[in-house]
């Protein structure tokens, strides 16, 4: 079995929704009920002071899922991680929803848990 771990970059983003905890809350939910993930716990919010962003944590039974965003500059960095395959999600689609994106940049790496074969 393998993993997969998505790291995203939305730019052009409204800056009102990458500082607002609740529109952050509702792309997490999202993406666990889409995604059919497990939280272990509640996700953990900071909101920085001033004009900063938001950092989120959630803990799944599957791993991770994390994001940070930058008003200031409109974007929103997000990892996901899986231990085990899961369905492709729209990203540009659902973060142009819900955060105003107007760019989305995403790689997806597989993670293979079987050690390398040693070289001979």
């Amino acid at each position: 079995m393998n993993g997969r771990e998505w790291l995203v970059e939305a730019h052009g983003c409204r800056p009102d929704a990458l500082a607002d905890v609740e529109v952050l809350r509702r792309l997490f939910d999202r993406l666990v009920a889409e995604l059919g993930l497990h939280p272990v716990a509640p996700a953990q919010w900071h909101r920085f002071p001033g004009p900063g962003g938001v950092t989120g944590l959630c803990m799944l039974a599957e791993s991770h899922l994390a994001c940070h965003t930058f008003p200031e500059h409109e974007s929103l960095c997000l990892n996901l991680f899986c231990c085990r395959p899961r369905p492709e999600w729209d990203w540009e689609a659902g973060l142009r929803e819900l955060v105003g994106a107007a760019h989305v940049v995403v790689r997806a790496v597989d993670r293979d848990y079987a050690a390398a074969p040693a070289a001979r």
